[in-house]
């Protein structure tokens, strides 16, 4: 009996973690740093922005940005105009949702390592004459090294166990946007046990290597630093 699973939506949610990954680095330190270094009054609305997936369900998150991303909100009538068409149930869709509903499990692991840095390192490098991009570069990120790995991490694994958010940006489209989560509730549902426990017992051995990784790293980040 043919047991194993399609090896296509694997090799389809590899892709869209990395690529997630990826940009929400880009993107989501320097979110991180203006957190850690700002003072403004509008820091706690884009704090509470940017925290919006932990609390709120992702059909709910998925839903308008559907609404957004389609051919009638303001995003699907920019790409239309730029000759993009529309992103729902395309691959840069499912990209484009990932990004905003992981972009907490980046930017707080950054915002908590640029905190912890503290003034000292950054004072003693504006004395040195240092301009804030050196200072950055030279004093912060390395600093942050362990927040980094920590938010590349998160954001990879978050990216792979996405379910609700996918399947309402980009459907169940074989090949295109039918990506692990979204294959073994397929599979569920077709009453296909065995294929569904390759997959699911995959992704169960995925996220506890990563977890035991990420607290491994931790440990050893916490006695280097107690010496």
């Amino acid at each position: 009996m043919h047991v194993l699973a399609d090896p296509a939506p694997v090799w389809l949610t590899l892709k869209l973690a990395s690529v997630v990954t990826a940009l929400l680095l880009v993107l989501g330190t320097p979110i991180a740093w203006w957190l850690a270094r700002t003072r403004s009054r509008m820091k706690g609305v884009v704090g509470a922005v940017v925290a919006l997936p932990l609390v709120l369900p992702p059909t709910v998150l998925g839903f308008y940005l559907l609404l957004a991303l389609g051919p009638s909100g303001p995003v699907g009538r920019l790409t239309e105009s730029l000759g993009l068409g529309v992103l729902p149930f395309t691959f840069a869709g499912l990209v484009a949702g990932s990004l905003f509903y992981s972009m907490p499990f980046v930017v707080q692991p950054l915002q908590n390592a640029f905190e912890a840095i503290g003034q000292r390192p950054l004072e003693v490098a504006a004395t040195l004459r240092a301009s804030p991009w050196d200072t950055f570069w030279s004093v912060a990120v390395p600093l942050a090294r362990p927040g980094f790995f920590t938010a590349a991490i998160l954001g990879f694994a978050h990216t792979v166990g996405e379910f609700g958010m996918v399947l309402m940006i980009g459907g169940n489209i074989p090949g295109k946007t039918r990506v692990v989560s979204v294959q073994i509730y397929d599979h569920v549902e077709a009453m296909e046990y065995a294929q569904a426990h390759w997959l699911a017992a995959g992704m169960l051995a995925f996220s506890f290597a990563v977890l035991l990784a990420l607290y491994a790293f931790n440990a050893k980040n916490q006695v280097g630093g107690a010496r």
